[in-house]
């Protein structure tokens, strides 16, 4: 009974009190002074207008990664799919010999296809290309204007990077046109027509402003390519799937260059004024 007291305790100054609502200054919960506190609660923000949020807060949306997963994990696992099945002379590998006999033509025409996929025809139009945009982004004073036209290349120079070890370590037998020689799978001639054409449109398509262009630019590459796989299947040079494979190859190589060229293009928009590296 020693501290009981007939009336309410009264607030004694210096003391926290910690469940007293609102308290400030002198015998504040938060500072002992009567500074203002320099992280208040009051002036966090709990993510966007509207929306549920933590604190501190939460800067907009994750990013969506199922997209990006369906461009670079999709054709992968197609491509490890078809190699497993080629490798193990499994079901797949027995129909796509059935398919190459129904298919072959000795046309000319086809040839003519497949040769759009030499290095001495794609290489060279991938070439001018890249002297074009550098050119003319150098013309511009653009930041950066060097750094497209070296992804682009660098994304050619990777295609015997990949398809050459490849090539040498499956050692698959060609059509029986062929003849008695290996190293038929992936195809080179595809990897060639897709990463040259397919890079030299990802770096036009920014420079056009007409959506009809873009799309004619699109639908022509994709032909090119649908074409010298369609050739070379049909002269007999390959497998269809030595050309299935070459294009889930090609595909996650151009997916990497086309997000590379999206961040690039994004940070020179977002240059300061008068940012451009100049002549020489």
């Amino acid at each position: 009974m020693g501290d009981f007291r007939p009336w309410p305790p009264q607030l004694r100054p210096g003391r926290a009190l910690a469940h007293t609502p609102g308290a400030s200054g002198f015998g504040s919960p938060h500072r002992s002074d009567s500074r203002p506190p320099q992280t208040p609660r009051g002036g966090r923000r709990s993510g966007q207008l509207g929306r549920p949020g933590t604190t501190p807060p939460v800067p907009g949306r994750p990013t969506s990664f199922l997209p990006l997963l369906g461009l670079l994990g999709l054709p992968a696992l197609l491509f490890a799919l078809i190699t497993w099945q080629v490798v193990a002379d499994g079901p797949l590998a027995g129909v796509d010999r059935r398919v190459s006999h129904a298919l072959v033509d000795p046309l000319r025409v086809y040839g003519a296809l497949a040769d759009l996929g030499d290095v001495f025809v794609a290489v060279p139009v991938l070439a001018v290309v890249i002297g074009h945009v550098a050119r003319r982004g150098r013309a511009a004073g653009t930041y950066r204007w060097w750094l497209p036209p070296l992804a682009a290349a660098v994304a050619m120079a990777l295609v015997p990077v990949l398809v050459v070890p490849l090539k040498a370590l499956i050692d698959r037998p060609g059509p029986p046109i062929m003849g008695p020689g290996t190293g038929y799978y992936p195809s080179g001639h595809t990897a060639t027509a897709t990463v040259a054409y397919g890079a030299a449109t990802l770096l036009l398509l920014p420079r056009l402003s007409r959506a009809r262009v873009r799309r004619a630019l699109v639908a022509a590459c994709v032909a090119v390519d649908l074409g010298v796989g369609y050739g070379l299947v049909r002269r007999g040079y390959h497998w269809p799937l030595d050309v299935v494979a070459s294009w889930c190859l090609c595909a996650v190589l151009l997916t990497g260059l086309w997000m590379f060229l999206g961040r690039s293009s994004r940070r020179t928009s977002a240059a300061p004024p008068g940012s451009s590296s100049g002549p020489g």
